[in-house]
Formats: structure tokens, sequence, C-alpha cells
């Protein structure tokens, strides 16, 4: 990755408060001392059949960038790839349909879009938010001492990769659905209970987003795998094959700077290094604050406020991240 982003010699002016360097949720950029720019983009192919669920799943997937570094969604574009023939309008309006409504649950305004013409179908949102510009949060800056939490359950992938091979029952599928299409609205109060760096667990896995906010931060991140919230059958999903080829390619980037445990299942580390789509929040929070945090999250009804580890310093040649 470093080798496509090195070429790019675009202005990086000081207003510039968050760019790629750190491989972080989304951009961030300064307009005056009060206010600052969150800008992301994001999309993915389906991932259920039912096509107004698929927007809302997309949308949430998309807005959650703009929670995990700190602030509040304002305004969504529609990011569109359909084949030209097909597929009905009406698919096409689902997809919409379901997208628009989780936006007006987030309260961010639709403003339109762009589509194209693709093999397959595409779907997610280019959106804009705010937020104060010294409380961001950055995957880059957890410090030792703090405490982890993840704030939905693990095992999209593997769910979802079991769904095409009817092997999810209706109480998994429904789970699956919950936790792609809640909003990660608890990030926009993170910072104010003592968060110190946050990233939300998409693409890369848990292992993945553990590993860059670890290198980020210069420190060592500990997880306690039997404290992890799991969605229904996700180990037992994983150590049946139940995967995609993201799970591999995250596994083998991975692998150098982690320690798994001895004797830590072959579903679990398939689990670690799941891709997953809409997943949770992964929090740094200062330890005295951990308290008010655990209330806030609650009170905020997070889909899970499990303590998942800890931060600590890294040593010379010591991997970034452990499972135990």
């Amino acid at each position: 990755m470093s080798q496509i982003l090195e070429p790019i010699q675009a202005a990086a002016p000081a207003d510039l408060l968050v760019g790629f360097d750190t491989a972080d949720d989304a951009g961030v950029y300064r307009l005056n001392d009060e206010q600052a720019i969150i800008s992301t983009a994001d999309f993915i192919t389906p991932v259920v059949d039912d096509s107004f669920t698929f927007g809302r799943i997309a949308a949430a997937n998309s807005i959650s960038d703009v929670y995990a570094m700190g602030g509040t969604p304002m305004m969504a574009l529609n990011l569109l790839g359909f084949p030209p023939v097909g597929l009905p309008n009406h698919t096409l309006g689902e997809i919409l349909s379901g997208a628009g409504a989780v936006c007006a649950e987030a309260g961010c305004a639709v403003a339109g879009g762009h589509t194209v013409r693709d093999d397959e179908v595409k779907f997610g949102l280019s959106v804009t938010g705010t937020v104060h510009p010294e409380r961001i949060l950055r995957n880059s800056t957890a410090q030792s001492g703090d405490k982890l939490l993840l704030t939905k359950p693990l095992g999209t992938g593997a769910l979802v990769a079991a769904l095409k091979k009817d092997r999810v029952d209706q109480a998994g599928y429904d789970a699956l659905v919950t936790c792609m299409t809640t909003l990660n609205k608890c990030g926009m109060k993170l910072f104010e209970f003592g968060a110190t760096a946050c990233t939300d667990v998409t693409g890369f896995g848990l292992s993945g987003h553990a590993l860059e906010m670890a290198r980020g931060s210069h420190a060592h991140l500990a997880i306690d795998t039997s404290t992890l919230p799991l969605l229904p059958e996700a180990v037992e999903l994983c150590s049946e094959g139940f995967t995609c080829g993201g799970t591999k390619a995250n596994a083998n980037f991975t692998e150098q700077a982690i320690a798994y445990l001895d004797g830590l299942s072959q579903g679990m580390i398939g689990l670690l290094n799941d891709p997953q789509t809409s997943g949770g929040l992964l929090v740094a929070v200062k330890a005295e604050r951990l308290d008010e945090m655990l209330n806030m999250l609650s009170e905020e009804s997070t889909l899970a406020t499990s303590i998942i580890g800890e931060v600590t310093e890294h040593r010379g040649a010591d991997p970034w991240l452990s499972f135990s």
C-alpha cells in the first residue's frame, strides 16, 4: 500500500489535520479554530439479497467513518454502480431508499450523488461531517495504560459467507442485519468521555485495524479473545471455512507483527482476520474514565460494551499486537 501512496504529490497544507499517512478512517480539514470538515467515501458489493436492507447496510458502513473520527455526519452523496441491463429500476430505488432511511436516522442530508455502469452492483456514500479541531479522534493516539473497548460483535464476514450457502438460521440473520445496520452514533460522544483514539473495524478485520492503531500510536495492543463480543456461531463458521479472500489477505498482511497465544483455535484466528462490514468502533479510553464511558455506551444502547484489552508500551522488536 505504501508503494501506491508514496507517489501522491497533492498539497498537504497545515490545515489538513488528518490525511492518509496513518491510514485513518477519514480526512479532516480545519476551517477555523472551532470547525473542521470530515470527508470520507466508501462503497461495497451486496452482502444480503434484500435491496432495501443492502442500502441500509451500505449507508451505515459509510457514515461510520465520520463517527470513528468523533464527528457528526452532515451531508452524503450516493455512489452507485450497476449493470446496464438486467437490473430493474425499482431495485436501484430500493437501495437508495434504504440508504436514505439510515441517513435520516443519522440526521445526515442526502444531496445527490453519482452513478456509473459496472459489471456488478456497488453502493455506498461520500459523507461530509464536522468536528471541533481539538476533539478529533484519530487511530494513532492511543496511550499506554488505556483500556480497549469494542462496540459491536465480530463475525459479519463469516456470517455473510455462510448466508450464501444457507448455513445461517433466522436468528443469526436477524443478528447479522442488526449489527450491520446499527449506526455507531456513540462516536460523537467518545471524546467527551475519555477516548484517546478510535477506529472502526471494517475490511481489514480486527487484526488489521488494531495493528494500524498500535503502529500509529507507537504502542502495543494486548487483546483477550475470551472477552470479544461475537455474532452467533461466528467462530464455528470461520473454522468451517466460511470466509472470503480478504481473510487470508489480512492474515498475510499482519502475521509478522502479531503474536497469537499458542493453542488459539484456527476458527478464532480466522475471526480476528475476518473482514467486517459496518463493524463496531475500536476505542482506546483512559483507564480512570472507563466507568463513565461504559455508562454512556449503555445509555446509547450500543450493541456491545466489551472491554477487550489494554494499551501498553511497545518494546523494541516485540510484536505490535498480541491476542491471547
